[in-house]
């Protein structure tokens, strides 16, 4: 095995044995309520060990609580690319749609997803479809501005080769427009992901549904240290998951 690839092995266990130490002296000095690694496995482990079983509505395994946070998020997620897709490709090509509408957009894009979630609530008054509206609404975004970035970039030598060859709107959107601004939204729906799944932990722990961030809220309301820090450990895991599977196929994407 080649030197770098030990590094790529070694630092990143290196990295994490610091961090344990750094959490073991915290919890033995500073930070007294905090549970120790030890502490925090012996106390989690049922969770992580039997990840689907169900003893309550809130109490149930990490896997089964991850799997219904990954099921809104998907729902959310997918919502996002099917209406800022096609936003995105239209500010990039109008210039009457992207001076009419990029203002507002620009004024909804900081909105945080604890403002928009009420707002949810009040329309839809439930919890669920609620959740779906708030990760659609604030993950959008950067698949709109990537799309409309990559529209723009596009050199404009490849559209005169399209009126050249007098192809119609649908074959010049299909055959020139979309595959050289792929990379641009690929980029933007990468973006959209993580922003989903930031979302769908304050959605879930201002509704208290099921879910990891529901969990997470309960016990931190029961004083539950240790299953907070599963909690935490589990939504970065995730993410980071969620990210290298995203950086994988727009790898994928870029060396077709």
């Amino acid at each position: 095995m080649s030197p770098s690839r030990v590094s790529r092995f070694v630092l990143p266990l290196l990295g994490l044995g610091l961090v344990l130490m750094v959490w073991t002296a915290l919890s033995q000095t500073v930070a007294t309520d905090l549970p120790s690694p030890a502490r925090t496995w012996t106390e989690s482990r049922r969770y992580v060990l039997e990840p689907f079983f169900k003893d309550g509505e809130m109490n149930q395994g990490i896997g089964r609580l991850a799997f219904y946070s990954l099921v809104r998020v998907g729902k959310g997620y997918l919502l996002a690319l099917l209406i800022g897709t096609p936003i995105g490709f239209m500010l990039g090509l109008s210039r009457k749609f992207y001076e009419t509408f990029d203002p507002i957009i620009q004024f909804l894009r900081p909105i945080s997803p604890l403002a928009w979630l009420p707002l949810g609530l009040v329309i839809f008054r439930q919890s669920e479809p609620a959740a779906v509206f708030t990760i659609a609404l604030c993950a959008m975004w950067p698949t709109v501005i990537n799309t409309a970035v990559g529209v723009r970039s596009i050199s404009p030598d490849y559209l005169n080769v399209g009126r050249v060859l007098k192809l119609s709107r649908f074959r010049m959107l299909s055959k020139i427009i979309v595959p050289a601004s792929l990379p641009y939204v690929f980029t933007g729906y990468r973006l959209s992901l993580g922003l989903a799944w930031l979302v769908i932990v304050a959605s879930e722990m201002l509704t208290g549904t099921p879910g990891v961030g529901g969990f997470l809220w309960q016990e931190y309301n029961s004083l539950v240290y240790s299953h907070i820090i599963l909690s935490v450990i589990t939504i970065g895991a995730i993410g980071f998951l969620l990210d290298r599977l995203m950086g994988l196929l727009e790898a994928r994407l870029k060396a077709v």
